[in-house]
């Protein structure tokens, strides 16, 4: 709040100052360090991850929540909405204290990464899901309760589709494998790091029906610390843009293997007029130019011509052995390589 001077303050002021028991320079020196920003810093909370690791993890997750959203909509044919609500980094004791007991505490393993994250379910979002499996209109409860083994089984199926969810959103910075551990509904038996360290909360907001809630996704920094590297505006844009990771590599390799193309053995070629192809008749011979019995034969993959060939046959069909591999498509370097294996 700004300080108003009164006539008499701003009188002595003008005097001191004309006597010279102020200098000038003093003032504004105390008026540019008065305005100074000082930016308070807790040494019991540091901070770990840098504004654009958070905005990084924030993209990832809007990733997510978007797969989320049409997995669950399909799996319980119901309108889902889920999306980011925020990233913020805090102490895990403090992450434990702000979620209720009892409550869906679902322990995930974050393969290849060392230690675990935790998936937290707001109890309405939970029960609802389970109404809704279970015949109903995916009403909530306002009964706080533990879950039953067989509420327990369906959401660990639940749990499992929305992992390979974050599996997807995740493949630009790591081939990530998560796995469900355990669920607990008591936010005291899963102690996964100690209470002062620090973690990134992702917390989503999540709606089933008219039923609304929270999902919490916690990852400590000792989790996350390996990659944080790659938590950067630059690796981020430039993994998407190139596309080209080892898993789509390989997928490509298998889908271009099991495609059919085309082999053609060409014995030669030879131009006609239209005139002389319409008066073609049965038994009539086309004499090829410049081709001889002994000359090696094309193998032409696709509209590519790739290999030199000798025709033959293997058993009772006919059949061509490639004897050379043609390096381009060019036909000087046919005819070079022609000549060359008809020496041989």
């Amino acid at each position: 709040m700004t300080e108003v001077l009164s006539q008499d303050e701003i009188d002595q002021l003008l005097t001191a100052i004309s006597s010279g028991d102020i200098d000038t320079e003093d003032v504004a020196t105390h008026s540019e360090s008065s305005n100074r920003k000082i930016k308070i810093y807790d040494f019991k909370r540091p901070d770990k991850f840098s504004k654009e690791q958070i905005r990084t993890v924030s993209i990832m997750h809007e990733t997510f929540a978007r797969l989320t959203t049409t997995s669950l909509s399909a799996n319980l044919r119901s309108l889902v909405q889920v999306h980011v609500a925020s990233v913020d980094q805090l102490t895990y004791e403090e992450f434990i204290r702000s979620i209720p007991n009892p409550t869906t505490l679902a322990v995930i393993n974050m393969d290849p990464l060392k230690g675990s994250a935790i998936l937290e379910i707001d109890p309405a979002i939970t029960f609802s899901i389970i109404d809704r499996l279970f015949g109903g209109k995916g009403e909530g409860t306002k009964v706080t309760r533990d879950l039953t083994d067989i509420e327990q089984s369906v959401m660990e199926g639940i749990i499992v589709r929305i992992l390979g969810n974050m599996r997807e959103a995740w493949s630009q910075v790591i081939d990530l494998r998560p796995r469900l551990g355990q669920i607990e509904t008591n936010p005291q038996f899963a102690q996964i790091v100690p209470p002062t360290e620090m973690v990134v909360l992702v917390t989503l907001e999540t709606k089933v029906g008219d039923v609304e809630g929270m999902m919490n996704f916690c990852i400590p920094y000792l989790t996350i610390e390996p990659i944080i590297s790659k938590l950067s505006a630059q690796y981020w844009y430039s993994s998407v843009r190139r596309g080209t990771t080892t898993e789509n590599l390989n997928t490509l390799r298998d889908r271009l293997s099991a495609i059919e193309v085309d082999v053609v053995a060409e014995i030669g070629r030879l131009q006609l007029t239209m005139r002389d192809v319409l008066s073609l008749r049965v038994g009539d011979v086309i004499r090829l130019q410049n081709v001889r019995i002994s000359d090696a034969m094309s193998l032409n993959v696709g509209n590519k011509t790739k290999f030199l060939c000798k025709p033959g046959l293997m058993g009772k069909k006919l059949a061509v052995q490639i004897i050379k591999q043609i390096k381009g498509p060019d036909a000087d370097e046919f005819e070079e390589l022609a000549a060359e294996v008809d020496e041989v």
